[in-house]
């Protein structure tokens, strides 16, 4: 090859280098930050299983799923899961749901007797064409599927509840006082929000619901667009406190639309709390505590809550840490 070929070689291959180099810039500012948040400074455990999943495959589906399982199986935590405080006949019942970032969803409710609630969820949006399933139904699908039939009631949460019926009046509101004994100690639903480096989204979110409340009560923990919603476009929203007041809201859809028109994830659920207290009032509100954390496309997150001691865990690159919510009161 003499010298004029060379270069009118050199020549041609240049646009294309341009091309690729620009192709691998566009790809690097694609690489958005990864981030796994959730309800409660308690659950930085769930996190740190969390985030060990999204660094093995880098799938934020499996890390929700793997994350939400830590507290599922913790019998010291009295609201999610095994040892789960009961309803007011003594009997354990969980809810949950799952969805990721194509909007796949799947959720349980009222289902006894199986410690993964967020599992059966998951099998329900993967193998059914169904996204709830409830009760009876919802045992039935998971023994079918593999799942053992465990005694969710712990000694503890059987001694709580026979405590509990010394004084019951059988009234589903005087367990507001045992849902504010719960927030203090940092012990509620977990919802949980996932982004991996390529912006894709998933969230989960799993309880044993109110403590002492109505045999078949369903809160907003199980139900798409109150206690999780997700829009990989625009961000995830997760619930937890009363969450009758959640679903009045549809609180987690309420704040990932807020984000969608630009606000960012702490005012989207400012506005989505603002609701609430305009529907209901502040004496009421003063009296009951919801909380909201969210997270968007680019990795930003945020929470805020209707009364003070709220918290998020977060886990990212630069580890672990809790985030105190604001509140509106």
């Amino acid at each position: 090859m003499n010298r004029r070929t060379f270069v009118q070689t050199i020549g041609a291959l240049a646009p294309v280098s341009a091309f690729a180099n620009e192709l691998q810039a566009q790809q690097q500012q694609q690489q958005g930050k990864s981030v796994v948040i959730s309800t409660w400074a308690g659950n930085t455990k769930a996190n740190e299983q969390a985030w060990k999943q999204l660094l093995l495959n880098n799938n934020a589906l499996d890390a929700v799923h793997q994350g939400v399982m830590v507290p599922e199986a913790d019998p010291e935590d009295m609201s999610v899961g095994y040892g789960g405080l009961p309803d007011r006949d003594g009997i354990v019942t969980l809810d949950a749901c799952i969805m990721d970032h194509l909007g796949n969803i799947g959720a349980v409710m009222a289902i006894e007797h199986i410690i993964h609630a967020s599992s059966v969820a998951r099998l329900v949006m993967e193998k059914t064409p169904h996204v709830q399933i409830v009760g009876d139904g919802a045992l039935q699908f998971a023994l079918e599927n593999g799942f053992k039939k465990e005694n969710l009631l712990t000694e503890k949460s059987r001694k709580a509840w026979q405590e509990w019926l010394k004084t019951s009046k059988y009234n589903p509101m005087t367990t507001m006082d045992e849902i504010q004994k719960s927030i203090e100690k940092n012990h509620d639903t977990i919802g949980m929000l996932a982004i991996n480096s390529i912006q894709n989204i998933s969230g989960a979110c799993s309880t044993s619901g109110m403590a002492y409340k109505l045999h078949g009560r369903v809160g907003d923990s199980p139900i798409i667009g109150a206690g999780l919603y997700v829009d990989n476009e625009i961000g995830a929203a997760t619930a937890t406190g009363v969450g009758e007041e959640v679903v009045r809201i549809c609180g987690s859809h309420t704040v990932v639309e807020a984000m969608r028109y630009g606000k960012s994830p702490e005012e989207a659920c400012r506005i989505a709390i603002e609701r609430l207290v305009k529907i209901k009032g502040e004496a009421y509100c003063k009296k009951v505590q919801i909380g909201f954390i969210a997270l968007n496309k680019k990795g930003d997150i945020g929470c805020y809550s209707l009364v003070p001691n709220f918290t998020m865990a977060v886990r990212d690159e630069n580890g672990s840490r809790v985030v105190q919510s604001k509140s509106i009161f």
